[in-house]
């Protein structure tokens, strides 16, 4: 009786383990991504002259980091955390945005809704290629000075 107890609850905490690992590797945008500025459109413009995005599983959910050069040459520095669930969470750097919430669709999909004051602002929608080397996020809403926002980002799996 002892045995069988101790081999379901192993079977039970491995079941467990594998999933919760499982869960974060389907997630196909985690990783590091580089933006390709010759194939993404911005508008409005001008388009920022360098972008890396870093999706990282951390315990608390995906952390998202990204690093570059706006238009006007300044650098730029933006993360949250986030379980990818749909809820708010805090957004430090992005100058359209104080809260992010993204929510995963599915393994090469997730929409990202950006609020602002509690007003929505933009919503992200990406994608990642069937061979897993594209990520496309295209965005559309109204950033933070009231222009409509319609961009179209491609970032490259470094």
């Amino acid at each position: 009786m002892r045995k069988s107890l101790l081999v379901g609850s192993l079977a039970l905490c491995s079941a467990i383990l594998f999933s919760g690992s499982n869960a974060l590797a389907g997630d196909n945008w985690l990783g590091t991504w580089k933006l390709n500025v010759a194939k993404s459109k911005y508008s409005p413009g001008p388009g920022p002259k360098s972008l890396t995005l870093k999706f990282e599983a951390t315990p608390g959910g995906i952390k998202l980091t990204s690093e570059g050069v706006n238009a006007e040459g300044n650098a730029t520095r933006g993360e949250y955390v986030s379980k990818f669930d749909g809820q708010d969470v805090p957004w430090a750097g992005n100058p359209d945005a104080d809260t992010a919430s993204p929510k995963r669709i599915d393994d090469n999909r997730y929409q990202n809704t950006w609020q602002k004051g509690g007003k929505v602002t933009v919503t992200a929608k990406a994608v990642v290629s069937g061979d897993g080397k594209t990520l496309t996020i295209n965005q559309t809403g109204k950033d933070s000075q009231g222009r409509t926002v319609n961009t179209t980002a491609v970032y490259e799996k470094q």
